[in-house]
This record gives structure tokens, C-alpha cells and sequence, in this order.
């Protein structure tokens, strides 16, 4: 079979200029956008920090931009997951790291526990 070049889907790939690295905002939206969207329990203490605890309480989140604790580290996300079969692991990110990215870890988690 010979099709046409003009009949086939035409192939995208963005420009170097079209492309949009993420870059820290310094806002909690997406992960929390997200956390919620996932049914998470989320709390939110008088000095704006946010924790949230997954539906089955193996996962929980901080977002600790006000936690003196978590400044002498340099971070502001603190992610403990606890598995049913296994040690506590936790992951933490940076102030600089954007949300975006640590919603796109939360959502490959969240992803790879569902299997």
C-alpha cells in the first residue's frame, strides 16, 4: 500500500522556544490541587504550614515553608511513605524545587501504589 505523504499525520515536535522548564513559584497549589483531588485529608496549621495524610495513611505530606526545623535543612516538602511491607522511606525537596515537579513525583507514587 502507497499512501500520500499529504494524508498522513503531520509529525510536532515543539521548538527549543516553545518549550517551558517549571521554576519554583513558591506555591503549594499543584500538589495540594492535587492532594485534595485524590480525597487526602489536608490540615493546614496557624503558621502556614500544610500536612496531608493519604486516604490509607501510608503517605504523608508537608509543606513547611514556615517550619524553622525544615529551613536548617533547606527544605520545604517532606514526603514519608510508609509501606505495608517494608521501612519507612522519605523523600524531601528544596525551596527551589518547583511544585509542579513534586507533583509529578506524588503522582507517579500515587500511581505505582495502585498496581
Amino acid at each position: 500500500m502507497n499512501t500520500s505523504a499529504t494524508l498522513l499525520p503531520a509529525v510536532v515536535r515543539p521548538t527549543v522556544e516553545d518549550r517551558h522548564w517549571p521554576s519554583s513559584d513558591h506555591c503549594a497549589a499543584p500538589v495540594l490541587e492535587l492532594l485534595d483531588a485524590l480525597g487526602w485529608a489536608i490540615a493546614e496549621t496557624p503558621e502556614a504550614n500544610v500536612h496531608a495524610t493519604s486516604p490509607d495513611g501510608g503517605v504523608y505530606v508537608g509543606w513547611l515553608p514556615e517550619d524553622p526545623s525544615a529551613w536548617t535543612r533547606d527544605i520545604v516538602w517532606r514526603i514519608q511513605v510508609l509501606p505495608a511491607d517494608g521501612e519507612v522511606w522519605i523523600q524531601e525537596f528544596g525551596i527551589h524545587t518547583p511544585s509542579e515537579a513534586v507533583a509529578g513525583f506524588l503522582a507517579a507514587l500515587v500511581t505505582h501504589s495502585s498496581r
